[in-house]
């Protein structure tokens, strides 16, 4: 799924490329999480994941993560014990996870918050692509929530 751009053939990898952990997410956020709580989440994990060699990016839109975040496997281990101990989120969709010797993607991202202009596509993509029954039933769960109401008033409080 996400091994088309931006993954150069192994015989092309210039010598900055190292082991990196990719983990790629979706979620929904728990009621009363806003922009507000994921501005200071962001600030936070900027800190935190430059000391930890983590970058990658966030999207936040209609109370909907979507996340990439790639490092040392260790560290990424790490932050996805974290994450799945998270009560701001809910219903977390593994989208990819895989460990590779590439070149980052986010070099100099220590987590970059991206506006969502439509995550629908996103969500429905993965939903078309996986076979995982709980990543089925969750996904459903989250693209019911975007269909609840107009995004812009989705995950406001």
């Amino acid at each position: 799924m996400f091994d088309e751009p931006g993954f150069p053939p192994e015989a092309d990898l210039e010598h900055s490329a190292i082991a990196l952990e990719t983990f790629v997410y979706c979620s929904r956020a728990s009621e009363g999480v806003g922009d507000e709580e994921v501005d200071r989440l962001i600030e936070f994990s900027q800190r935190r994941n430059a000391d930890r060699g983590i970058t990658g990016m966030l999207v936040f839109g209609s109370g909907v993560f979507f996340q990439w975040v790639e490092g040392p496997p260790t560290e990424v281990q790490n932050l996805v014990a974290t994450l799945h101990g998270d009560s701001r989120h809910h219903d977390i969709v593994q989208l990819d996870r895989s460990v590779d010797k590439r070149e980052r993607l986010y070099p100099g991202w220590e987590m970059e918050r991206v506006e969502a202009d439509d995550i629908r596509a996103v969500l429905l993509d993965a939903l078309e692509s996986t076979e995982d029954e709980s990543n089925v039933a969750a996904l459903k769960r989250i693209l019911e929530h975007l269909a609840s109401a107009p995004l812009a008033s989705l995950g406001r409080s």
